[in-house]
């Protein structure tokens, strides 16, 4: 059955963390059971009275008092409103909805690739690695335009003391690293040889990414995207966030690589750009 009515989520503080981007701090008002098995990847909808709602991903998993934790980017007239409210607001909140990245329940080595904001889907599962919640050897290969467009400033600091991870920027200074991610994934695979993937960012980035991992010996079926479409309603209703024959919002937003090429192969879904930036 679909929940369309928002339950109250408490707004309890939030701060700079990236350009035009914003950490909040959010409590669910009596959380419900499903609240406590939200899994990394996932996302909830954020009701905003009288700017409407939208998408956003989960960096920490509700607890249970209710309290989580998400990235926010500024990107119209709902965020716009979001980012002048005072800590204690009360908003609306609708989840958790979608597929979350895989659960691995034995050793594997895997290499998590984020471009821009796309590490906030990927905290939590980087979180659970470095708590060792998972038995995951984990990599993580970290792009941004520049330091300033950099996000998640507090738990990438914590997760540098726990595991590997490469930075690079695509306009460095001294002492960085230049270029994207796809320009140090050799590093990386001489160093770990990763048996599997997760991968968020710009869709060019992702799919590159894929079928770099797939030409150094990587499986499709050991390939995992988080693809954002436009989830305007998180119910399969609207059809804005077709992936082939596929919701987003329902068959998503994580996708094993090998499904999604097949959902293409059998649509005429438009080709993806070449751009690599990030956002």
């Amino acid at each position: 059955m679909i929940e369309a009515t928002p339950r109250r989520l408490h707004l309890l503080e939030h701060y700079a963390d990236g350009e035009d981007a914003r950490h909040f701090s959010f409590r669910i008002e009596a959380p419900a059971a499903a609240d406590l098995t939200v899994i990394p990847g996932q996302f909830f909808m954020l009701a905003l009275p009288g700017h409407g709602e939208a998408p956003f991903t989960y960096v920490s998993r509700p607890d249970r008092t209710g309290l989580f934790s998400a990235l926010i980017r500024r990107m119209g007239r709902l965020t716009d409103a979001l980012f002048e409210l005072n800590n204690g607001a009360v908003l609306g909140y609708r989840g958790p909805f979608g597929r979350g990245w895989p659960l691995f329940f034995s050793a594997q080595r895997v290499i998590a690739v984020a471009g821009g904001c796309g590490l906030a889907p990927l905290a939590g599962v980087i979180q659970e690695a470095t708590s060792n919640r998972l038995p995951v050897q984990l990599s993580v290969l970290y792009g941004a335009l520049h330091s300033a467009a950099q996000v998640l400033s507090r738990e990438r600091e914590q997760w540098r003391q726990a595991l590997p991870l490469i930075e690079t920027f695509d306009r460095a200074t001294v002492g960085q690293r230049q270029g994207t991610p796809l320009e140090h994934l050799d590093e990386v695979f001489a160093a770990h040889s990763p048996e599997a993937l997760l991968c968020c960012g710009p869709e060019p980035l992702m799919l590159a990414t894929a079928e770099q991992c797939l030409r150094r010996g990587m499986a499709a079926d050991k390939i995992w995207l988080s693809l954002e479409r436009r989830m305007h309603c998180a119910d399969g209703l609207c059809g804005h966030c077709y992936v082939g024959a596929s919701y987003a919002c329902q068959d998503g937003p994580t996708y094993r690589y090998d499904r999604y090429l097949h959902l293409l192969a059998n649509t005429r879904q438009p080709a993806v750009g070449q751009d690599l930036r990030f956002c």
